[in-house]
């Protein structure tokens, strides 16, 4: 099954317009949490080739999932809620609702970027301290280095 072709700016603007919504009822808490991680949206919208952008995208989409859902659980009103409280408390719902499946889009987003999660295949030139290969000495001679030496 192909994965249907979203937009970043799509989920950035739905998870706008749904924070925007939300804000009404819920205090300040939710607003700084959510906006703060769609600045991170924007930031890998303008940085298309950034993995570092969408990374901190993807993890603050799946930080702000729990978040939410406490947020939510503790300033929910149990009684007297108005009907713009209700919109504001279902749009916030929909949006935590949504955040799962913007998280597998944006996944995939991170896939194409380059990303990787998991241990690293890449083996560089770079030798640690703690490694138990002996390096060869750069001034050492043609006998030092294991190679023949050259007669001219």
């Amino acid at each position: 099954m192909a994965l249907p072709a979203v937009n970043l700016k799509a989920i950035l603007l739905v998870h706008w317009l749904l924070t925007s919504w939300g804000c009404i009822l819920l205090p300040g808490a939710y607003a700084w949490a959510n906006f703060s991680i769609l600045a991170l949206g924007v930031w890998a919208v303008a940085q298309r080739d950034s993995i570092d952008a969408i990374s901190m995208f993807l993890g603050g989409l799946m930080a702000t999932i729990l978040l939410d859902m406490i947020i939510i659980g503790v300033f929910y009103p149990r009684t007297g809620l108005s009907d713009t409280g209700r919109f504001s408390a279902g749009m916030a719902i929909l949006s935590l609702i949504l955040k799962p499946v913007s998280c597998y889009f944006v996944y995939h987003m991170y896939r194409e970027r380059g990303g990787f999660f998991g241990p690293s295949q890449e083996h560089s030139a770079y030798q640690t301290i703690d490694s138990p290969e002996v390096p060869t000495d750069p001034f050492a001679g043609p006998e030092g280095r294991g190679q023949a030496p050259s007669t001219y």
